[in-house]
């Protein structure tokens, strides 16, 4: 791996950013509605109370000055404080962050669980019955909207079956320790299986909501991708030196037709973000994107920025381990 091309790899994440934060910057321009009307309410104030309300936000400057300030404490990691929470942004969203981190890891294990063995036993098997019943579920997983999937799932096993929660992350989440705020490791790390199993029930229809339709487009990206390389001439040629199927598939075919799986999914991770905004808000998840939407309501501009700042660093992040993964499954690609 040449350390100069990783590196202008890197130098490409600056522009973007610079992109990102004057779209998002614009964009709260633009958005109806006052921070400080808002957040007074019915409140009966002042003028020289709301001027000042105004002052204190940093909302008297102009536009381009109030840019400049904001990507000058944005390259310190400063993003100034939240309107609503009354404090700093940072620190409401590494309160929130792990709960999204941890949904979003969990959908993205069920997507790849499903999707890669699913995708490939339908090419291997093509035009069977699980074939044709595995391109009807993608199409199925495709076109549900995450919303409705949400609601349908939670009717089902939340409210007619009554197996798993409706909403939250647990009922026991004070009884282990807070050592990596994520749940589900901590409750390991404490050997609490109850707290374990509360999470894990919390987290299931979270997961599925953003994992299953996920799942159906890697199922079929990985199903085409599969096909293609068991027409090539290399695979023919380990067929015929004797090799076992399994060996021909997994050591030989897989590797390569894994490769428009892995861009799928990194594609899919700004998906996963962007869903679990939704998905967080229907199954009252306490993680980022929740509270990302109850920041656009309240126009807490700065929170907003931040947020959506750092999803766009994650999505390009997770991208280039990507371009990284593809060297390893086929040598021959360079970055």
């Amino acid at each position: 791996m040449n350390p100069g091309k990783l590196l202008e790899r890197l130098l490409h994440l600056i522009p973007v950013m610079l992109g990102v934060s004057a779209i998002v910057f614009v964009m709260t321009l633009v958005t109806p509605g006052d921070p400080v009307n808002i957040m007074l309410g019915e409140q009966q104030a002042t003028p020289e109370q709301r001027q000042a309300l105004r002052k204190d936000m940093g909302l008297d400057l102009p536009a381009p000055q109030r840019f400049v300030h904001f990507l000058q404490n944005a390259a310190v990691g400063n993003f100034g404080m939240s309107y609503f929470h009354r404090r700093p942004v940072i620190e409401v969203i590494l309160e929130r962050l792990p709960a999204t981190i941890e949904l979003t890891a969990a959908a993205l294990l069920i997507g790849l669980v499903l999707a890669v063995p699913l995708g490939v036993l339908a090419a291997v098997r093509k035009n069977s019955w699980m074939d044709r019943l595995a391109t009807v579920g993608s199409l199925l997983g495709i076109s549900m909207p995450g919303f409705w999937f949400g609601l349908l799932l939670m009717l089902l096993f939340g409210v007619w079956m009554q197996v798993l929660p409706i909403s939250g992350r647990s009922d026991l989440a004070s009884q282990v320790p807070v050592v990596t705020q994520f749940l589900t490791i901590d409750a390991l790390l404490a050997w609490n299986f109850t707290v374990l199993g509360s999470a894990l029930r919390h987290l299931a229809m979270p997961a599925l909501t953003l994992g299953l339709p996920m799942a159906a487009v890697l199922m079929r990206v990985t199903r085409a991708s599969m096909l293609e390389v068991l027409q090539q001439d290399y695979v023919t040629f380990a067929r015929a030196k004797g090799l076992t199927r399994a060996r021909v598939l997994f050591t030989h075919a897989l590797k390569n037709a894994l490769i428009p799986t892995v861009t799928m999914a990194a594609l899919e991770v700004g998906s996963l973000l962007g869903g679990s905004m939704i998905v967080e808000t229907v199954f009252g998840w306490p993680g980022l994107g929740r509270v990302v939407v109850e920041s656009i309501f309240t126009r807490n501009y700065p929170l907003i920025q931040a947020a959506i700042l750092l999803y766009a660093l994650t999505y390009v992040l997770v991208n280039f381990l990507a371009d990284l993964l593809y060297t390893q499954l086929n040598p021959r690609v360079q970055l």
